[in-house]
């Protein structure tokens, strides 16, 4: 009997929950699924509604076939979506932003946006104010003087560069790609809407539209331009309304050399002035939340790494006064003794504590901080990870989502006392062919390295696929669909995903162990553990393999080159010539601040390309940008230099994405990975007759 993990069809169109919202009245969480499309080369959005006790079934809302996304829920409980479907002018060529009347109804627009709308920023607990993403040609903020003007003369630049077939940009400032995407050439703005002024306007009211762009619906809220003059690292905003709707507090980028560093600032809704409020050379602020009474935000700041380490990411606090302006000399850092990273933060219901989620033992627990500086406590005590905390304005009802190595992303309750219930989903939990445990050793330098054991049905002995995660700063605790363990265990194997140095939820001693030393205490840490897991009577010491993307693959490469213990290794999206790849990132200014030289020229697995024996699998995509392809194309040529017999065979291969990015997320591309990963670890590991994938020709 086949089952979602032993047949890819069956695994890519599983259903996933991929974002939660929560009503103000906390009593319904509205969920975004995804689904696959019918040409099964894509997946499309839909929204849901479940009830928030744990009771009922969930509602669908949405049909559209262009699908939705980034909800959110305004204060009157309407919920705010992004879609690509048409609008009553018939184009669907821009998503816009949508709202849904809680009172019932059809969706309908509420912005018109040439270039479409990004994503719901931020809405007021206390207000009908929105603030959302959307991106702008540069000079069309500064085309006309009529209310949104902006607008038309974004929609006229627009149309003229694409009569004229223009896909140039200029840029003037570095970076200019981010992961997968070039940057430009438009740039991020944050408009703010008053969805309280959903009305029929008069002809005064709209923006002088140019001769050759669409006027702007007159029933629809005009947009205001909180930033008329974006530095292109505006891509990283974060920011949050205070309830009243007149302030946006945000971090924003501050251009530097070759780079920007994250600063704090406040801008005002109706007259968009902006106040900075924390810039720090050296230093990043992010993560800015503000308190249900509006009297108070908190956020993260963080002291830039360097070659001797990474530093604590802080937890700071501070009042807002009555005028909205943020206090900083009353700013104060809390819960200064807790060494772990927040990944996620919140004011709880009353305002006297944050509820944060942090990586811990391979878990991310909920924690509660409270702001009189008292111990932090830890509020969910299970081996899930969670993520998108919410909390209902009105009634302090605390949702999110969570997920673990043996069950995938679903929607939870969480109680003051910490007591989880799980709601109910339009993606039923599917059942994983494997059990697991939590396995640990002792690294060479006396620390304790742990880890997940995915163990596949059977008695075995199984063979074992070391699977190293990437990041580096990350840890293997929670379900991931592109890498997905399952698939593996459905196959036979045993699956080891180990927190070696660098990991996150171990403490800043732990990071540290390997910084500037990537190839070293990572590498020793991951032989300690799998020395461990093959000592076991169930695993099958002769038949191993190592993988791993990102940073995983660049310790698959160093693996590689530094043992022959593995049958087999496979490398993706992976790092292999230092100093080539921290001139060709996309964010160069950070990888070079973490090495130096020595550390840089020490870690580096090229330099022991000779010494490789496994065959490898080596795969990567040209749109990636955080790992570039030339740092593929040369692992590929390196090893040909080496190890290509006269006639140029090798037991090497390299599967190449033209079109893919550092995750290869198109189903159908998934598909062919995977079939390529098991055919090439079944002919080295499992002795079977090497098959090419039938997609691969």
């Amino acid at each position: 009997m086949t089952t979602p993990f032993s047949d890819l069809d069956q695994f890519t169109a599983l259903p996933r929950v991929d974002g939660i919202a929560v009503a103000p009245d906390g009593s319904q969480v509205f969920l975004t699924v995804s689904v696959l499309d019918e040409e099964r080369t894509g997946y499309r959005r839909s929204l849901w509604s479940v009830p928030a006790d744990g009771s009922g079934t969930p509602v669908r809302l949405t049909r559209s076939a262009k699908g939705e996304g980034g909800v959110a829920v305004t204060r009157t409980g309407d919920v705010l979506f992004v879609s690509g479907r048409p609008d009553e002018s018939g184009s669907d060529e821009a998503p816009q932003l949508w709202l849904l009347p809680a009172a019932g109804g059809e969706a309908r627009p509420v912005t018109a946006l040439p270039g479409g709308a990004g994503g719901v920023l931020a809405t007021a607990a206390g207000a009908d104010v929105v603030a959302l993403t959307a991106s702008l040609l540069p000079g069309a903020e500064a085309a006309s003087d009529a209310p949104a003007g902006f607008i038309a003369a974004d929609g006229a630049l627009r149309k003229r560069r694409k009569d004229q077939q223009v896909g140039a940009i200029l840029h003037e400032t570095y970076p200019v790609r981010f992961w997968d995407h070039d940057l430009g050439p438009d740039e991020p703005h944050v408009l703010a809407l008053d969805l309280g002024d959903l009305r029929e306007r008069d002809e005064s009211d709209r923006p002088a539209p140019g001769d050759d762009a669409p006027d702007y619906p007159a029933h629809l809220p005009l947009p205001v331009d909180l930033t008329p003059s974006p530095a292109r690292t505006l891509d990283h905003v974060d920011g949050v309304l205070s309830a009243d709707g007149r302030i946006l507090v945000a971090s924003v980028g501050v251009q530097e050399a070759r780079g920007f560093r994250s600063a704090l600032v406040t801008i005002d809704v109706a007259s968009g002035a902006r106040t900075v409020v924390l810039d720090e050379p050296g230093a990043d602020h992010e993560m800015p939340r503000v308190s249900h009474d509006g009297r108070s935000i908190a956020w993260v700041r963080t002291a830039r790494s360097t070659p001797a380490g990474a530093h604590e990411q802080e937890l700071w606090t501070t009042t807002i006064t009555a005028d909205g302006s943020v206090d900083v000399t009353n700013a104060r850092r809390i819960a200064a003794d807790w060494d772990r990273w927040p990944s996620e933060l919140v004011f709880a219901h009353g305002d006297d504590a944050l509820l944060v989620i942090a990586d811990q033992d391979g878990r991310a627990p909920v924690f509660r901080v409270p702001l009189d500086g008292g111990a932090v406590e830890q509020l969910t005590h299970d081996d899930w990870a969670y993520s998108s905390l919410r909390v209902a304005d009105a009634t302090g009802e605390v949702v999110a989502l969570r997920a673990s190595w043996q069950a995938p992303l679903h929607p939870v309750r969480i109680a003051a006392d910490g007591r989880v219930t799980p709601l109910a989903t339009p993606a039923p939990l599917p059942d994983v062919p494997s059990t697991i445990e939590d396995v640990e050793a002792t690294a060479a330098d006396g620390a304790r390295v742990r880890g997940w054991l995915v163990l596949p049905e059977g008695d075995g002995p199984h063979p074992l696929l070391l699977w190293i995660h990437g990041g580096p700063l990350n840890s293997w605790n929670q379900w991931s669909w592109r890498w997905s363990p399952q698939l593996m265990a459905a196959r036979g194997y045993a699956v080891l995903l180990p927190d070696p140095a660098l990991s996150t939820g171990y403490g800043l001693d732990f990071v540290n162990r390997g910084w500037n030393a990537w190839g070293q205490a990572p590498y020793t840490d991951l032989m300690a553990i799998t020395d461990a897991v093959v000592a076991r009577g169930d695993i099958d010491e002769t038949r191993t393999a190592a993988m791993g993307g990102s940073f995983g693959g660049y310790m698959a490469n160093w693996v590689a080159g530094h043992t022959d213990r593995f049958r087999a290794i496979v490398t993706h999206a992976s790092l292999w010539a230092l100093e080539q790849f921290n001139g060709t990132t996309d964010m160069s200014q950070y990888w070079q601040s973490i090495f130096d030289a020595e550390g840089m020229r020490a870690n580096d697995p090229h330099r022991f390309v000779a010494d490789i024996t496994s065959p490898m699998l080596v795969i990567h995509g040209d749109r990636d940008h955080r790992v570039p392809i030339g740092e593929g194309l040369r692992l590929w040529s390196e090893l040909a230099e080496h190890h290509a017999a006269e006639d140029g065979t090798m037991p090497h291969r390299f599967l190449y994405f033209p079109d893919e990015n550092h995750w290869v997320l198109k189903p159908q591309h998934a598909k062919v990975w995977y079939e390529t990963v098991f055919a090439f670890l079944g002919q080295h590991v499992l002795g079977a007759e090497w098959e090419r994938p039938e997609l691969l020709g």
